[in-house]
């Protein structure tokens, strides 16, 4: 199973950027789509977009769609989400995940699909 680690948050200001990477140990990256998901303080972990494993698929929450861009690298073990136009609102502790290749689709895929996860990463974004 992938082993996830998730770094690039921090403190933003209303309409930054910030670019998330998510690191895979393994050998067997290419064989999964990847998420990123994300839980702010008091609410439920959320889907925010999801990867293909080849990377030529990709599917967005409403909610990020047209700001956050989901990309990977194979060759890296390592998928991103570069994060624009960034709101109060998406203030949360982002996750990404793993769930097997075949899972993909493109509708918001449900945590449960996902078994590996990463520890988290912190996106503060100030008004």
């Amino acid at each position: 199973q992938e082993q996830l680690v998730e770094s690039g948050g921090g403190l933003v200001q209303t309409g930054g950027s910030l670019r998330l990477s998510c690191a895979a140990s393994g050998r067997t990256f290419s064989s999964y789509a990847m998420g990123w998901f994300r839980q702010a303080p008091g609410k439920e972990r959320e889907f925010v977009a999801t990867i293909s494993w080849s990377g030529s698929n990709t599917h967005y929450a409403n909610t990020v769609k047209g700001r956050f861009t989901i990309s990977r690298d194979n060759a890296k073990n390592t998928v991103y989400l570069e994060m624009n136009s960034l709101k109060p609102e998406d203030t949360a502790v982002y996750y990404c995940a793993a769930t097997p290749a075949n899972y993909y689709s493109d509708y918001d895929l449900p945590r449960g699909l996902f078994g590996a996860w990463g520890q988290g990463t912190q996106v503060i974004v100030s008004s």
